[in-house]
């Protein structure tokens, strides 16, 4: 059989990817440098990865694989040790009776198959992958700090004390028992290193999920769902036991939701998590927030705002009185624009109050007040007793009902600048949501300021980010103006270690805002629809989310993909 360089040639020369020049030049270079064929032709610009890939593929009939779009179960890489992986290039992807599909950079490497056929007892069955996802797979899977960590703590708990607790939970038995399970060092160990992976990874929440025969922990990053290894089901209740201890809930309830909160200390700083236990058919589900203020951005500066948007928000800010509302979906990142816009407000001179269900972050300086529907403490009651506090700024966390919106606008007409949320989709959606509520037109125009709408996209990692030009059907079909230098270029990540082979590194928001002008006042007034308040803000200078998402795109801050995902079709903008 040939080697992986001579098909190599034999391919790419056939299937005029590069000429014969270009081959010489790339043998001359891995001649004088070392290393690969295909690496040199790479570094060379004479052929990008995936054209080399695809074109391996078809020569060589392997069916290729994009590991950084591949889980691979963690259970297949028991079948092969770390080294032979690193030291082959391989990873397995899966397994099925007695073949086990290997995901290889030389496929074509005899000695490298007989070995591992020898090693596992399985027939192998070789697919081509590119060698940098390979070694970043390898990096990723094989040396997971917390699946190591985890297997070295479960062996120090003994099958009898998991027992116990998981008859405390079924039987409700001994809470005394329960209670000192929590405090064994081994389950203590496990929930604080699960607590630590989700705020190493940047999470914004913790989900632990029972299952018929397994449990499951998922950590949310950058707003996309990631799972994380999980220990057994068995210990699922002690886990749960000690996060209520943590929290200051009560252990022996299994039957009722339950919400708390606690904090702990990492590498010097305090992180607060705020918790939700909701029973469910095999058992408790936990989700845990992640309220980390040391990675929170509270700097209206740096959200994200294109200028425009950014110098519209702060003029708006200044206004001695008036209303301000941001809205957007859950998840949105309503609530650190609003505290990113108490930020920038906030002085000496102004009381500033909010009342808010939950308080998320506390801030320095500022009065803030949780509401405890339970006993009575309402958003509508708050609002009753802070505008006897002399506020000069009140935060409304959301407005749910009339009764809500009616004392809000009320204390904008006397004289206080008030921001809130709403959940609606649009900036002008707010405005019918607000008639719907049951606010007359001439207090809205005659109290709010601006409405702002708003999403939060993931932002393309730096360290492997790629450039493609867009075809002339996708600028048609987006309605984007070219500026006639050339094609347009989009962006997009490849996967590396850093982005955990996902491509995006963070959020940054999009927005777009509403200024109540004259002519907007008037339609609103005369109780216009929502597409008809859009086209006459876009006339006075309106930028879209989709429009605000694509300039992103074309900033090489974000995908298209991404944009597509978060914003809906813009017909005005054709």
């Amino acid at each position: 059989m040939s080697s992986l360089r001579e098909r190599l040639q034999e391919i790419l020369i056939k299937n005029k990817l590069i000429s014969e020049d270009d081959l010489k030049l790339a043998l001359q270079v891995q001649k004088e440098h070392g290393g690969k064929l295909s690496d040199c032709l790479v570094k060379l610009n004479l052929i990008n990865e995936r054209d080399l890939l695809i074109a391996l593929s078809e020569g060589l009939g392997f069916p290729p694989i994009s590991l950084a779009r591949f889980k691979i179960e963690l259970d297949l890489l028991k079948v092969i040790p770390k080294d032979m992986a690193k030291h082959y290039q391989i990873i397995p992807v899966a397994k099925m009776g007695k073949t086990l599909t290997v995901a290889m950079a030389d496929p074509l490497n005899i000695f490298a198959i007989d070995d591992l056929k020898t090693l596992t007892g399985y027939e192998i069955n070789p697919i081509i992958a590119q060698q940098r996802e390979i070694l970043s797979a390898i990096e990723q899977y094989y040396e997971e700090p917390a699946t190591q960590a985890i297997d070295d703590i479960i062996k120090d708990i003994s099958d009898m004390d998991i027992e116990v607790v998981r008859a405390g939970k079924e039987a409700g038995a001994d809470t005394q028992e329960l209670v000192r399970m929590t405090k064994e060092a081994p389950v203590i160990k496990i929930t604080n290193l699960l607590l630590e992976r989700g705020i190493e990874m940047s999470a914004s929440d913790i989900l632990i999920e029972p299952w018929e025969h397994s449990m499951r922990v998922r950590v949310r990053v950058d707003g996309v769902l990631r799972e994380i290894e999980s220990p057994p089901v068995k210990y699922h209740a002690s886990i749960v036991s000690r996060i209520k201890v943590m929290s200051d809930l009560d252990i022996a309830e299994h039957r009722l939701p339950q919400d708390g909160r606690f904090k702990i200390k990492l590498q010097d700083r305090f992180v607060d998590f705020r918790v939700s236990i909701l029973p469910s058919f095999h058992g408790e589900k936990v989700a845990l927030r992640i309220l980390d203020k040391s990675t929170a951005t509270l700097d209206i500066d740096r959200l994200g705002f294109d200028t425009k948007t950014l110098a519209s928000i702060k003029t708006c800010s200044d206004r001695p009185h008036g209303m301000l509302l941001v809205s957007g979906p859950t998840g949105s990142g309503k609530t650190t624009t609003l505290y990113s816009i108490l930020n920038y407000v906030d002085s000496p001179e102004d009381n500033v109050v909010t009342v808010e269900d939950p308080v998320e972050y506390q801030l320095e300086g500022i009065n803030q007040v949780s509401i405890r529907p339970e006993i009575g403490l309402t958003f509508a009651g708050c609002l009753r007793s802070i505008l006897r506090q002399d506020p000069d700024v009140i935060m409304v966390g959301e407005i749910r009902d009339f009764e809500t919106v009616d004392i809000a606008i009320k204390s904008a007409l006397t004289g206080h600048l008030v921001l809130s949320t709403l959940h609606t989709t649009t900036a002008a959606g707010s405005v019918i949501r607000l008639v719907n509520m049951g606010v007359e037109p001439f207090l809205i125009t005659s109290s709010v300021i601006c409405l702002i709408n708003q999403r939060l996209v993931r932002k393309i990692c730096e360290s492997c980010k790629e450039s493609y030009p867009l075809t002339e059907a996708i600028v048609d079909t987006l309605g984007i103006r070219s500026s006639g230098k050339g094609p347009l270029l989009a962006y997009r990540g490849k996967g590396c270690k850093k982005c955990f082979n996902i491509g995006y590194s963070g959020r940054v928001v999009i927005g777009e805002i509403l200024t109540l002008t004259p002519a907007i006042k008037e339609l609103i007034i005369s109780r216009a629809q929502e597409y008809e308040l859009k086209a006459a803000a876009r006339q006075e200078g309106m930028q879209t989310l989709r429009e605000n998402g694509i300039a992103k795109v074309l900033e090489g801050v974000t995908s298209l993909e991404e944009i597509l995902r978060v914003t809906a079709p813009d017909e005005s903008m054709k």
